[in-house]
């Protein structure tokens, strides 16, 4: 049986502008055949288990030629798998997918095509740059400023100057000089604004603008690296008026988020809202402990018990999805009191319709045992379903109380994760990422096999509690700690440590940073 393909455009870069159709049909691919263009928090949604196979595709630098590519396409499809062909931007705008459906159709290969944001207009954009506007231009067009070595342009310059219209060069960064100069020898002015526009959507996006005459003369003083595209219009004099991205206060930021791999990060969507580029890694994995004796015998016994404690959104998930499994639902649970640990933790049980009895003011399990310690009275049945490492603290400080009965039963294991697309290793010693964020002393260690080797004094980690940042300290990483346990305190940590707001981060007296 054939399997289909679908060639995908997967945007400029920014996963926020990444299509819902591409993201459904990709996070169902078996084999995914990709370029160097697309960006890394889209590489980020491939499904874990799916054959990779990296075709490169920079200026000048092709892993694979693009003949082969077109057959691994057909004989991955032959083989009855669902393969999607990811490229950056839109795979029919120099995209060469024209190409590569030509030898799928020619094999009766089914296929289909998802459109993507093109740079050309979402760069642009970015940048503050209409590509119309009516009292400018009313027309956009689109060049490939890529030419083999040693061959004149096939353009009409002359034709593109008449127009008076925006024009848009792609892959043009090398041959700046010589579309400036065809321009303006074609009677372009050339005071004409212009501007070339490196990265964009990216936390290294930078925006040149000049005029015709001397862009490229401000290109290289401001030192522009590729992918970068360039733009000729009178809408290029509005970047300055019209910018925005800039002006977000995590822009030009790039941000490592850890997590485990099955929960979708909140933590990322709120550093992306305040502009920063985030880069989403798994370090660690939860596993359900299954089949789990111990904790099935406590659902015969759940009315005896007086508190039932959770110590982590996902130890809420797997409690309450091992509880489903065995035939009971929350009325189970009548006449038993609810601890959480933290927020995030009352937030899971929540969206189960329950709310949490007892939250303590410092999230953290010495915490957490202290405040029920001075509720529960001796006699009284505790039930603790939570992760294999839990902090031994919690119980601790519950065998204060006398004669209190306390279970405490492992539900899922923690693993550590570690992935082949992106080399975190080297985003750190190339000073690519300015901040490391930690949510648990699980994704610090998860993390750091994932860069064994790394010199960690080179990691600035934003750590959400104390046994966190302990974690980091242990590694030897510049290390600072958010006011309060919660996700939005980490943000607003990272923010001050990245903007203007420096002052509002304080040494305390045992040589934590606090911000």
């Amino acid at each position: 049986m054939a399997g289909k393909v679908w060639l995908i455009g997967a945007g400029p870069s920014d996963p926020g502008l990444f299509t819902l159709k591409g993201k459904k049909i990709l996070s169902e691919a078996e084999v995914v055949v990709y370029d160097a263009l697309v960006g890394q928090g889209v590489l980020n949604m491939i499904p874990e288990g799916a054959q990779l196979i990296d075709v490169g595709k920079r200026a000048s630098r092709h892993t694979m030629p693009q003949e082969e590519i077109n057959r691994v396409l057909v004989d991955k499809a032959k083989e009855g798998k669902r393969v999607v062909r990811l490229k950056g931007g839109d795979p029919f705008l120099f995209g060469r997918g024209g190409e590569e459906l030509e030898l799928l159709t020619q094999e009766q290969i089914p296929f289909e095509v998802i459109p993507g944001v093109t740079s050309a207009l979402a760069v642009p954009a970015y940048n503050g740059i209409p590509v119309t506007h009516r009292d400018f231009c009313s027309s956009l067009h689109i060049i490939t400023g890529h030419k083999k070595q040693g061959e004149r342009y096939d353009i009409d310059f002359e034709a593109l100057v008449r127009t008076e219209g925006t024009l848009v060069f792609l892959m043009g960064v090398t041959a700046l000089k010589d579309i400036c100069d065809g321009l303006i020898a074609c009677g372009m002015d050339p005071d004409m604004p212009a501007a070339i526009l490196q990265k964009g959507t990216t936390a290294d996006q930078k925006r040149v603008v000049a005029t015709v005459a001397t862009l490229k003369e401000e290109s290289d003083r401001q030192r522009v690296e590729t992918p970068a595209i360039i733009v000729v219009g009178k809408g290029c004099a509005l970047a300055d008026k019209f910018a925005w991205y800039e002006e977000l206060p995590l822009a030009g930021k790039k941000i490592l988020v850890t997590r485990p791999k099955e929960l979708i990060s909140s933590m990322a969507a709120k550093l992306r809202e305040k502009g920063a580029e985030v880069l989403e890694l798994p370090a660690i994995r939860t596993i359900p402990i299954c089949p789990n004796p111990a904790l099935e015998a406590s659902f015969e016994k759940l009315g005896g018990y007086h508190w039932l404690v959770f110590t982590s959104p996902t130890g809420v998930q797997v409690f309450f999805d091992a509880l489903k499994q065995a035939g009971r639902d929350v009325r189970a649970l009548a006449g038993a009191k609810l601890a959480a640990i933290g927020s995030g933790t009352g937030k899971a049980l929540e969206a189960r319709g329950l709310f949490a009895d007892l939250i303590p003011d410092i999230y953290d399990g010495e915490a957490l045992g202290r405040a029920l310690a001075q509720v529960c009275r001796p006699g009284e049945r505790i039930l603790i379903p939570r992760a294999a490492i839990g902090n031994r603290k919690l119980t601790e400080e519950l065998s204060k109380v006398e004669h209190l009965e306390v279970e405490d039963i492992p539900t899922y294991d923690t693993c550590y994760e570690s992935q082949e697309l992106i080399d975190e290793r080297m985003e750190f010693e190339q000073g690519r990422i300015d901040y490391a964020v930690f949510t648990s002393a699980s994704t610090v260690k998860g993390f750091a096999r994932a860069v064994e080797g790394l010199d960690y004094s080179k990691v600035k980690a934003v750590c959400i509690g104390k046994q966190t940042k302990a974690a980091a300290d242990a590694l030897g990483m510049e290390t600072y700690m958010a006011r309060q346990a919660t996700m939005d305190s980490v943000v607003e940590c990272v923010e001050a440590l990245c903007g203007d707001r420096k002052n509002k981060v304080e040494q305390e007296g045992d040589g934590q940073w606090i911000c």
